[in-house]
């Protein structure tokens, strides 16, 4: 196995160990745009705006554009965890925050504010794919897609631009409003 990546077993028991993140408030640890392929670039601030979600991005070359995946957001934990040394860039999502952003907590059609943006949270499920494997391993890809978990959405969530506004790392986030889960 290759020593950049960890086993099953060691995702498993480590995420057990994390501290619970904060569900009403929180704070964005990491902003990254999708240059192209393969090329995620750290950003200390962006304006993010309804029309391209973060500027520059790759979601805006492609085609159709879905807005339920406007943005990509990963828990900042989970994403060092499985990353196992690499930078946060490299698991190719756009906003790593702090906050719990599980099902139960984060719900469909919940809106927050980041920083001065408000965004969505989307209905559509965040799953790792080829790429993800090959970043941090077919272990990691069990990991973040395991049954068990799922609802924790370790791999990540969606949330779209409802209104636009300047984030930097380290805006806070909070929670403005929740719909009832059914």
């Amino acid at each position: 196995m290759n020593s950049l990546y960890h086993s099953l077993t060691h995702l498993q028991n480590a995420f057990t160990s994390l501290t619970p993140p904060p569900a009403e408030q929180g704070r964005l640890a990491a902003i990254v745009c999708r240059r192209a392929p393969g090329i995620h670039e750290p950003l200390r601030s962006v304006q993010l705006t309804l029309e391209e979600g973060v500027p520059g991005d790759e979601w805006n070359r492609r085609t159709p554009r879905s807005l339920e995946a406007q943005l990509t957001v990963m828990r900042r934990d989970v994403a060092e965890l499985v990353a196992n040394g690499q930078d946060l860039s490299t698991s190719g999502d756009n906003l790593i925050v702090e906050l719990d952003i599980s099902r139960a907590n984060l719900p469909v059609g919940t809106r927050l504010r980041v920083g001065e943006a408000v965004v969505e949270v989307t209905p559509k499920p965040h799953n790792g794919c080829h790429k993800f494997a090959r970043r941090f391993g077919e272990d990691a890809l069990r990991f973040v897609q395991e049954p068990a978990t799922r609802h924790h959405n370790l791999r990540g969530v969606y949330w779209k631009v409802i209104m636009a506004g300047e984030v930097t790392v380290g805006s806070p986030i909070r929670v403005l409003s929740r719909l009832a889960v059914t």
